[in-house]
């Protein structure tokens, strides 16, 4: 129990600190691999820097393609910011850890499915940067697995009794089942887009399946996450976080922050990219259009919400004090302080 007067609840416990620790060096790391294969990449190519920050937003306006892709870009920001947050022992930054954790083993799991064929190992030796290459997708092995492993187990005490009407806590719990609904809905939408894709094309469905899970389908080594990788697993995301949130589950808080941010950039992107394309004009032509306008509408709308809900002061589980912290000398105001 956490008798210390004037301990901050939005603060780890002092026995998870090596956890956090751990946890945001590794993260730090491999955000700066992911920066050096930017970095990287802007020299090799055609175009300025300025070309490469215009295109952070832009589809269009980078001359070449880049080793990483706006995924890629997206998570080294969300690493870093997720390390700052875990480094200075903030219990909010756990689940979005556990989520980077999750992403990266996803990857690295999906390349050692790809590695399984000779073929694709061969590109690996007969690339100039197959070696570094391998060596990043090792390295997010290990840093996945300490994430985990570190952050799993590092759960603070409940306390044994909690007033039925808790303030903040219930708050929380009403924008969460908010933020929830607001998730599932868009996950529901990008899979049915997906799904229309995948039959407007003529997708087979085996071979779209084996691209989320195995990285040798795409046929070239490329670092970026393939298109079937980041649908896929951008609906799974959003229904295991709806559905967590919907709950009401106190520690998923982080997760929803990050991945909702993520999806606003990507929604962002897509927008400049209708804009710039003169789409706006022409959407509301045929019921496609018009379809694809209200989901980037929404999109848009929904996860500024979930930001917003999701960083609201006051209302967050950590607000007031520690679950275990210090009760009240003479048991009062319903035994807490």
């Amino acid at each position: 129990m956490d008798v210390r007067p004037g301990s901050d609840p939005r603060r780890a416990a002092p026995e998870h600190s090596g956890a956090y620790l751990a946890t945001g060096l590794c993260l730090t790391l491999y955000a700066g691999v992911l920066g050096a294969w930017t970095v990287f990449g802007i020299t090799q190519g055609d175009g300025s820097t300025w070309d490469f920050v215009e295109g952070l937003f832009n589809p269009g306006a980078s001359p070449t393609t880049q080793i990483l892709g706006p995924y890629e870009w997206a998570f080294t920001a969300a690493f870093l910011v997720i390390a700052g947050l875990v480094l200075a022992q903030r219990r909010v930054a756990r689940s979005a850890a556990l989520l980077s954790g999750f992403v990266l083993l996803a990857l690295s799991l999906r390349e050692g499915v790809g590695l399984l064929h000779a073929a694709y190992r061969h590109q690996y030796t007969n690339d100039p940067l197959g070696s570094w290459a391998l060596a990043t997708r090792g390295l997010g092995v290990v840093v996945a697995l300490v994430v985990l492993f570190s952050m799993f187990p590092a759960t603070e005490r409940q306390p044994d009794a909690r007033p039925a009407a808790a303030g903040p806590d219930a708050q929380w719990r009403r924008l969460s089942r908010i933020c929830g609904v607001l998730f599932l809905v868009m996950a529901l939408a990008e899979l049915g887009w997906a799904v229309r894709d995948m039959t407007a094309t003529g997708t087979d469905t085996g071979r779209y399946l084996r691209g989320v899970v195995d990285g040798s389908v795409l046929g070239a080594l490329d670092l970026a996450a393939s298109a079937e990788f980041t649908t896929v697993g951008s609906v799974l995301v959003l229904l295991i976080l709806g559905v967590l949130a919907l709950r009401g589950r106190r520690e998923v808080r982080g997760a929803l922050l990050v991945f909702a941010a993520l999806e606003l950039y990507m929604t962002v992107r897509t927008v400049v990219w209708l804009t710039v394309s003169d789409f706006f004009n022409r959407s509301f032509e045929t019921t496609e259009g018009a379809l694809s306008m209200a989901t980037t509408a929404y999109g848009l709308a929904a996860m500024t919400s979930v930001v917003v809900l999701a960083t609201g002061r006051g209302i967050g589980p950590y607000d007031g004090r520690r679950p275990e912290g210090i009760r009240t000398a003479a048991v009062g105001r319903e035994g807490w302080l």
